[in-house]
C-alpha cells in the first residue's frame, strides 16, 4: 500500500511532507505534488506533515477522489523528484479547502 496526494494539494502545494520521506517518493509539478506508488514504503511520516490534509493512505482515499491514485502514478513518471521543503506559495492559504480544484491542475 502507498499514500496518495489528493485534490486539496492543488494550488496549495505545501512541501512540508517531502523532507520527512525516507525514500524520496514525492514528485513536483507546477502546482501539485504526487507520490510514486512504486517507491512509497507506507511509513506514514508524510500524512501528518501536510498542512492541507491532502495525503491519505491508499485505502483511505475518499471515494470521490479515487482517481487521484491513478493520477499520482501517472504524474510520478513524468515529474521530477522533490526532496527539500520550499517556501510556501503566496496564495496557498487562499486555496486550502477550496472545492473542485482538479480543473486548476497544471501538468
Amino acid at each position: 500500500m502507498s499514500f496518495v496526494v489528493t485534490e486539496n494539494c492543488i494550488k496549495c502545494k505545501y512541501t512540508d511532507c517531502v523532507e520527512v520521506c525516507p525514500v524520496d517518493c514525492f514528485h513536483e509539478g507546477p502546482n501539485f505534488l504526487v507520490i510514486d506508488p512504486q517507491e512509497c514504503i507506507d511509513c506514514t511520516l508524510c500524512e501528518p506533515e501536510c498542512p492541507a490534509e491532502a495525503i491519505f493512505a491508499e485505502d483511505d482515499v475518499p471515494a470521490e477522489q479515487e482517481h487521484f491514485k491513478e493520477l499520482n502514478a501517472e504524474l510520478a513518471q513524468i515529474w521530477p523528484v522533490i526532496t527539500e521543503r520550499q517556501e510556501e506559495r503566496a496564495d496557498a492559504k487562499q486555496w486550502d479547502g477550496k472545492p473542485d480544484k482538479l480543473k486548476y491542475l497544471e501538468r
